[in-house]
């Protein structure tokens, strides 16, 4: 018969006793009176002016004034941290900002400055806007990404590949020039809107293909093209041509007629900036040299002895406005947009990892790393203010980057500063850089060309694994030949290629025990290791998908036949499959795995599964693998399943190996 269930003592409304009084004690009963008993505690306080550590010579803690956990804080507005994580920048220069930095950062901007707005003006005659839309670009860009972005030393404007790129995907749809301002900004925008949907979806997961091999290589082809590009300049030459071939080809035609005055000029700089760089690296050589040429050109008049100047530079300021385009338009520039937006995001995540932030004291180095998702907002934000002011498609510049960083650069206060140089141009200074002469900025170019070549790299990885080098010298070639669109998809594909070649032959072991050294480890590492006769312990480092599985089954079945024929008289009876670094199946795989364990069965051998998770149980459940394993042979822990077996191998006796009876004399 069942007991009563237990009765809870019922507590009354009208007791006086405290809720934790004895309960022991009879209904109606007087409440006991304890004696209080003052217990001292070994803790004493800590006075004012006391010194750390806060530890007595007796050992005892002292006690410290509490401080204000904040268990209640007010919440703040969702309006507010989205805005705050959407302008990293800006945060920045409001809290983190020092008054140390200001003046090389001051120094870095006038000369990016006086690199950027010649250079962003030659840019329009690619995309075929007036110049003053390079200006305006520039200027927009510079500010917007300076609050929004980031990295902190990242030069973000107009780049000549997108804009060769957005020139290209206009030339077609408007061939009146006042038309080709409006596509430009409606491209911009479009541009914008991807980066912004692709932020959405958290596709800056995409930054990740971008390897260190391909990085070096990219950056190596792209000071090859930045050389190439400024030939013309440097001699006082006409090179035409878009690829590198047509543009090194047109310059041997045209070489023999190099201007020498043209040619002293851009040597004489590139010269005085290497010294000076050499000599006094703080210094900014750049300014200086291009300053010197400017003042040489006016005092001698190069523009009448043949030497190319920058001209006349436009004045006004740009006000924003909602481009002029049809619907038709706008659908035709929308795959062009795309593919803009992949290699101007590409090209930004380069530069940001190749150009990393220059380190605060105390900072550590994932504070000064590039977050992916915040840089597609920023040159997505970027993009729609620039498409307001009817400026053109931008990326980041690694020529002015490294401009920066030579110069001395601390933050993007130096972008600031640039930017104040353009508008300055824009009201009143354009007429100052009209003697600037064009191969002193071709010098410019060269000397930013020969910080992308890192040949530390190269030796660093050809030291590493020589397979590295040959990724990086892959995408350099691409990058030269086929320019940087398809020279950045041929690496990110051999990239892919070489992820899924790991994949699909990744390392392997069997596992052993090493005398006077804990655990299991790969007995091709370890020429003492020692197993037990006739257990195989595997492991197979890689997710197990439809590319593997069969090279999974041909290396266990190379293992068992090894263990057949090095121990005849103890042969295989158990094979563990350690699965603790298989962190994916298909059903391909699982399907593989069926026929694994059909081919040990059909030999005596029986399979087992070693650390398996629950997120890998499932599938393996769902697939039917499971249930042809058995429960029985899973084994949480490697002690677990060396146990296990033991005791199953005492229980089940190996029989002895068959043994031949002699040949007798009439049998021979």
């Amino acid at each position: 018969m069942d007991e009563p269930p237990e009765q809870v003592p019922e507590l009354h409304p009208e007791r006086t006793t405290h809720p934790f009084a004895d309960l022991t004690q009879e209904p109606g009963a007087a409440p006991v009176k304890r004696a209080r008993t003052k217990r001292k505690l070994n803790v004493p306080y800590a006075r004012a002016g006391d010194p750390v550590p806060v530890v007595t010579p007796k050992g005892d803690l002292r006690r410290h004034a509490a401080i204000d956990y904040d268990l209640n804080p007010q919440s703040t507005h969702w309006v507010v941290l989205a805005l705050k994580s959407a302008t990293p920048g800006l945060h920045f220069l409001t809290h983190q900002y020092r008054r140390e930095w200001l003046r090389p950062d001051v120094i870095a901007g006038l000369a990016v400055a006086a690199y950027l707005i010649p250079q962003v003006m030659a840019y329009t005659a690619i995309v075929r806007v007036p110049p003053v839309y390079g200006l305006y670009t520039a200027l927009v860009a510079l500010v917007v990404y300076a609050l929004m972005g980031s990295s902190r030393i990242l030069s973000v404007g107009p780049e000549s590949t997108i804009a060769l790129l957005a020139g290209t995907a206009i030339a077609g749809l408007a061939p009146d020039p006042g038309a080709i301002v409006a596509l430009s900004a409606a491209m911009s925008l479009l541009v914008g809107g991807w980066l912004l949907l692709a932020r959405l979806f958290r596709l800056g997961v995409m930054a990740d293909l971008l390897s260190q091999p391909l990085l070096v290589g990219y950056l190596a082809g792209a000071a090859v093209l930045m050389v190439v590009g400024q030939l013309g300049k440097l001699t006082g030459t006409s090179v035409e041509g878009e690829s590198i071939i047509a543009q090194a080809r047109s310059f041997l035609d045209v070489v023999g007629a190099t201007h020498l005055t043209t040619l002293y000029v851009a040597l004489g700089t590139a010269a005085f900036i290497f010294v000076l760089h050499w000599i006094k690296p703080s210094w900014p050589g750049a300014l200086l040299a291009v300053a010197g040429a400017t003042i040489a050109s006016a005092l001698l008049d190069l523009e009448a002895k043949g030497v190319a100047v920058v001209g006349s530079v436009p004045n006004g300021l740009p006000l924003p406005q909602w481009p002029a385009v049809t619907m038709d338009q706008l659908q035709a520039l929308l795959l062009p947009a795309l593919s803009v937006a992949v290699l101007a995001y590409s090209d930004n995540m380069l530069g940001a990892r190749a150009f990393p932030s220059p380190e605060i004291p105390g900072e550590r180095p994932s504070e000064r790393a590039v977050d992916p998702q915040v840089e597609l907002v920023a040159l997505g934000g970027v993009h729609v203010a620039v498409g307001a002011f009817g400026g053109f498609p931008v990326s980041s510049s690694g020529s002015r980057t490294a401009l920066a960083l030579s110069a001395g650069a601390k933050s993007q206060v130096y972008s600031l500063v640039a930017a104040g140089c353009v508008l300055a141009v824009l009201l009143v200074a354009g007429p100052l850089m009209a003697k600037l002469p064009q191969a002193a900025l071709g010098a410019v170019v060269l000397y930013a060309a020969t910080k992308l070549v890192k040949g530390g790299e190269f030796r660093r990885m050809w030291r590493f694994r020589k397979r590295e080098v040959l990724l990086a010298l892959v995408t350099l070639v691409g990058t030269i030949v086929l320019g940087l669109i398809v020279g950045i998809g041929v690496a990110i594909a051999i990239s892919l290629l070489e992820m899924a070649q790991r994949l699909a032959r990744p390392r392997d072991a069997v596992l052993g025990r090493v005398p006077d050294l804990p655990g299991m480890h790969d007995t091709a590492d370890y020429p003492s290791a020692e197993t037990l006769p006739g257990l195989i312990i595997y492991r197979y480092e890689a997710p197990l998908f439809f590319a593997n599985v069969g090279d999974l089954r041909r290396r266990v079945q190379r293992v068992v036949d090894k263990e057949f024929a090095g121990y005849p008289d103890a042969p295989p009876r158990w094979f563990l499959f350690n699965v603790e670094a298989t962190t994916e199946v298909d059903v391909t795989a699982c399907d593989g795995l069926r026929d694994l364990y059909a081919d040990l069965a059909a030999q005596g051998v029986r399979l087992g599964l070693v650390r398996l998770r629950q997120d890998l149980y499932i599938p393996l459940r769902k697939a039917g693998v499971m249930k042809l394993i058995g429960d029985d042979m899973v084994f949480p822990t490697l002690p677990v399943a060396e146990e296990a077996y033991v005791a199953w191998a005492r229980a089940h006796p190996a029989p002895p190996p068959p043994t031949l009876a002699p040949v007798t004399e009439d049998e021979e």
